[in-house]
């Protein structure tokens, strides 16, 4: 029996025990039992336009570089210089043939080859001139980069399970291949990561977290169609990811309208996707979702863009937050600038939304404080539905129940719930029926 999850199906309840927001040894339990076993996403490859440009951030704690070398490859290498120790790159952004350590003058190009060293002669003739270190494992799929320090974890698409196609729905969306716009969001939350992870896939806090968002969007528009309102399902995905995914329609309860030009081009690019991949799976992507990809990686596709969040837990009640926005790049400058203001409207850490819900997560850790009290949370909402919505919590319970195994090394079984059908289940095909009697004519 974990001591941090009670999931009794016979009630049937899940809570999870508020100790795991506080306490600083469950924070070094994650550390070395999820984040050093885990795929962990680095960025996408579009942030990397020539050879030689490089970004640094962090992951899983660790100073790294991201980068594209001399040749186009991508490479993700630890930012610390294997002579003694200091971050060699110290700059967020550049382009550079040379990365030199400012300590003692190392160097390296970006394929992580040390190149030279003031008074080399010192070291002898068979000295070993050390490279920059790198993850055991280093893989993307559709552009999305991710690494691992545990040289045994399975193959990236193994582990991204049903996560794959909502990476595919994003990335079918441009024929360019997505690409990230520059400029990032970066802000901070005193509250436990988990806690953001937990809120990017809630549907049920956005009624009333939101409230003055949606008084907004519906006086920007004639009237909301608030039938639309709990269309939307959550989706257990294996390995600990979920999604919330809603329907084609649902879009317009979501940022001020777009213009004529703006539904007119997306329209166009929703019958070219119908086109190459099937109509089930066009009318799919019509429709919105939050995805979680266990453990930190948030991907959020609303009518206002595409959002890419990423989460790392510095202290228990304290986490660091980066976003970028991802968008098609063949996007006319209408629609692309209204999709911004939405963008910004939204998710901008001075937008209407997310100083909700940093107040919320805040509120919430200030709450833990009474944990010997209350000492667990309640994430049983939906458990007796036979078809989970966006507005029940299953997608949280997987999460949960990945967190759960990883750390104890106890293994929950997941909830059996009814299958969705269309449009939640539309494949991808690669050739349309039409396309396919166009090639055989043309042979």
């Amino acid at each position: 029996m974990s001591d941090y999850v009670l999931d009794d199906r016979e009630m049937p309840q899940f809570k999870v025990n508020r100790e795991t927001m506080i306490d600083s040894a469950v924070l070094m339990q994650e550390q070395k039992k999820i984040f050093d076993k885990c795929w962990l996403y680095v960025g996408h490859e579009s942030e990397l336009a020539k050879p030689n440009s490089f970004k640094t951030r962090k992951l899983a704690g660790r100073p790294i570089i991201f980068a594209r070398d001399g040749k186009g490859e991508v490479r993700v290498w630890l930012n610390s210089c294997p002579h003694r120790g200091a971050m060699i790159c110290r700059e967020p952004e550049g382009n550079a043939r040379f990365m030199t350590c400012f300590y003692h003058g190392w160097t390296f190009n970006v394929a992580g080859e040390q190149v030279s060293m003031p008074g080399d002669q010192a070291y002898g003739e068979n000295f070993e001139r050390p490279g920059l270190a790198k993850p055991p494992r280093l893989s993307s799929y559709r552009g999305f980069v991710f690494a691992s320090f545990d040289p045994d974890i399975v193959d990236l698409e193994t582990y991204l399970a049903g996560a794959k196609e909502y990476i595919d729905l994003i990335a079918d969306q441009s024929e360019m291949g997505m690409q990230v716009i520059e400029g990032t969001h970066e802000y901070s939350v005193k509250a436990n990561w988990k806690l953001l992870v937990e809120n990017s896939i809630d549907g049920y806090h956005a009624m009333s977290t939101h409230q003055r968002y949606f008084e907004m969007v519906a006086a920007s528009r004639e009237g909301l169609d608030m039938s639309l309102v709990g269309k939307e399902h959550g989706i257990a995905l294996g390995n600990g990811h979920a999604v919330v995914a809603s329907p084609p329609g649902t879009e317009e309860l979501l940022g001020r309208p777009l213009s004529a030009e703006g539904h007119a081009e997306r329209a166009a690019r929703y019958a070219a996707i119908a086109e190459k991949h099937g109509d089930d799976w066009a009318t799919r992507l019509r429709g919105s979702r939050n995805l979680v990809i266990f453990p930190n990686l948030i991907i959020i596709d609303l009518v206002m863009g595409v959002v890419v969040r990423k989460i790392d837990p510095i202290t228990p009640d304290y986490m660091e937050v980066s976003a970028w926005h991802i968008v098609p790049p063949e996007e006319g400058p209408d629609l692309l600038a209204q999709r911004l203001d939405n963008f910004l409207t939204f998710w901008g850490p001075g937008g209407l939304a997310s100083p909700d819900d940093v107040e919320a997560l805040e509120s919430a850790q200030r709450g833990f404080a009474t944990y010997k009290e209350l000492g667990w949370s309640d994430i049983s909402r939906g458990m007796s539905s036979s078809v989970a919505s966006g507005q029940d919590e299953l997608q949280m319970r997987a999460w949960w129940r990945r967190w759960n195994e990883l750390v104890t090394g106890e293994v929950l079984p997941p909830e059996e719930k009814d299958p969705l059908g269309l449009p939640f289940d539309g494949k991808r095909l690669e050739l349309a029926p039409a396309d396919d009697a166009a090639t055989a004519d043309a042979g």
